[in-house]
C-alpha cells in the first residue's frame, strides 16, 4: 500500500508540478536548450541570495520588537516592509484590510489591564510526540525580558479593531491568471524580538521578491510576496485574506485589460520559523546550544487535506529543489502541517509550510526553546542559525523559479 502511495505522488509531481509539465499545459513545446536555459537562470538567481543581507532584514525587524498585532510596533513594522518592497520595486504593492475582534475573553482581559500574550491556536493536525518532551507554551511575563529597552517596547498592549497586511506581486508575462503564493508571518509575541518567529520567515519572504522581481527576470507565471499579519491570534490575517479573494480567482478586471487582480492559485508557500535545529532536548529539558550536524528544513503538507496528493507534490518539487540548488541542509518531507498560515488554503489550493522542525512533534515537544520566548533575539542565533534559513529561501526560490517559469532577459542600457 505504501509503494503505490509513493508510486501516485510521484506521479502527481511529474503531471503538476514539473516544469516540462506546466508548459505542455500552456501549450508550448520545451527543447532540451530551453529546459537548459532555465536551469541556468534558477542557478544565477539562487547565488543571487546572500547571508549577511538576510541577516540584515531580520536585524531590522527586530527593532520593532516583537511586533505584535494591534500595535504601534506592528504598524510601522508594516510601513518599513512595503517600503522594502518599493526599494526592489515590486510592484502592485497593495494592502489587505480587515476587522479583527478578538474573543471576549481576550478584550476582557486587555480592559483589566492584562498586557500579557494570549495562548497560541489549538494544534490540529499534529504527528504524535514521540521521544522527551519539554515544557512548551508563550512566556506572558513582562519581568522575564531582562532587557529593560526591549521590554518598555513591548508593554503596548494589543487593542482591537482594524488590520492590514502588505502583498506584492510579480506579473507573469504569458500566464498572469494564475499564480503562486510566497508568504510568512509579520507578527509576534512572547516579550522579545520574534527574531526567528517569524522575523526568519518574513525576511524569507522580502529576499525572493528582491531577487524575482528585478527587472531583469521574468516569470511565465504570477508570483505574489505576502507577510501576514495576526498569525498568532489563530491565522486570522491569513484567513482574512482567503474569505476576501478566494471567490475573485482568475477574474478579468476590468474586462478586457489583461488584468487579474486576484489570479487563479496554483500553490502557496508558507515559512514559518526557519533558524533552529538543534536537536531534541536532553531529559533536563535544555537543549544543545550548537546546531546539530544532521540538521535539515522541514516541508510539511496536511495529509488529511482536500487536496493533500498536490499538496504533496508541489512539497516533493521543493524537495528536488533543494536537492540541485540548496548549498548546505537537506529538506525533508512530513505529513503534518500544523498551527501556520498555509492551513486556510489547504482544501482550495496546494499549501505546504517551510521550516525548521516538523511542527506538532518536535517544535511542540520542545526543540525550540525560544519560542514564544523573551530569549527569541537576534543575539541568540550563530551564522550557522542563519544560514539554515538561507538554505530554506534557496529552497523556495529555486522551486518557485522552476514552477513559475523564470528567465533571466537582457535589459538594454538606458540611451545617454
Amino acid at each position: 500500500m505504501r509503494s503505490k502511495l509513493l508510486i501516485a505522488a510521484a506521479c502527481a509531481f511529474m503531471t503538476h508540478f514539473s516544469p516540462f509539465a506546466i508548459t505542455q499545459r500552456a501549450g508550448g513545446d520545451v527543447s532540451q536548450a530551453q529546459m537548459e536555459t532555465v536551469a541556468d537562470s534558477v542557478k544565477i538567481l539562487v547565488d543571487r541570495l546572500d547571508l549577511e543581507r538576510y541577516k540584515a532584514i531580520i536585524k531590522a525587524l527586530t527593532h520593532f520588537g516583537d511586533r505584535r498585532e494591534g500595535t504601534g510596533r506592528n504598524r510601522e513594522a508594516v510601513d518599513w516592509i512595503e517600503a522594502q518592497l518599493k526599494s526592489y520595486g515590486c510592484a502592485n504593492i497593495e494592502r489587505l484590510k480587515y476587522n479583527y475582534q478578538p474573543p471576549a475573553a481576550a478584550i476582557s482581559a486587555t480592559q483589566r489591564g492584562d498586557t500579557r500574550s494570549p495562548e497560541p491556536a489549538t494544534a490540529v493536525g499534529g504527528g504524535r510526540p514521540r521521544g522527551f518532551r519539554a515544557h512548551t507554551g508563550v512566556n506572558k511575563d513582562p519581568n522575564a525580558q531582562p532587557d529593560l529597552k526591549l521590554r518598555e517596547l513591548d508593554s503596548e498592549p494589543a487593542t482591537p479593531g482594524p488590520r492590514e497586511e502588505v502583498y506584492c506581486t510579480k506579473v507573469g508575462v504569458t500566464h498572469p491568471n494564475e499564480m503562486y503564493i510566497i508568504s510568512g508571518h509579520m507578527d509576534g509575541i512572547g516579550w522579545g524580538e520574534a527574531a526567528n518567529d517569524d522575523g526568519s520567515g518574513t525576511a524569507l519572504v522580502l529576499e525572493l521578491a528582491r531577487v524575482l522581481t528585478s527587472p531583469d527576470v521574468e516569470t511565465d507565471r504570477s508570483i505574489r510576496f505576502i507577510l501576514w499579519n495576526n498569525e498568532e491570534t489563530g491565522l486570522d490575517g491569513s484567513r482574512a485574506y482567503v474569505d476576501q479573494r478566494m471567490e475573485l480567482q482568475g477574474k478579468e478586471s476590468p474586462p478586457g485589460t489583461g488584468r487579474y487582480p486576484e489570479p487563479t492559485w496554483l500553490g502557496m508557500i508558507q515559512h514559518d520559523m526557519v533558524l533552529f535545529d538543534h536537536g531534541m532536548p536532553r531529559e533536563d529539558g535544555t537543549v544543545s546550544k550548537e546546531q546539530r550536524p544532521e540538521a535539515d528544513i522541514n516541508i510539511e503538507f496536511q495529509a488529511n487535506s482536500k487536496l493533500s496528493a498536490r499538496s504533496q507534490a508541489l512539497a516533493w518539487a521543493l524537495e528536488q529543489a533543494n536537492e540541485k540548488y540548496a548549498t548546505d541542509f537537506p529538506a525533508t518531507i512530513g505529513s503534518h502541517m500544523t498551527n501556520t498560515d498555509s492551513t486556510p488554503f489547504m482544501d482550495a489550493t496546494p499549501a505546504i509550510s517551510v521550516r525548521e522542525n516538523e511542527r506538532g512533534t518536535q517544535i511542540g515537544n520542545g526543540w525550540d526553546p525560544q519560542g514564544h520566548q523573551p530569549a527569541d533575539l537576534y543575539t541568540t542565533y550563530s551564522d550557522k542559525d542563519f544560514r539554515l534559513g538561507l538554505n530554506a529561501a534557496q529552497t523556495t526560490l529555486a522551486a518557485t523559479a522552476e514552477l513559475a517559469g523564470a528567465a533571466l532577459k537582457k535589459i538594454s542600457p538606458s540611451p545617454r
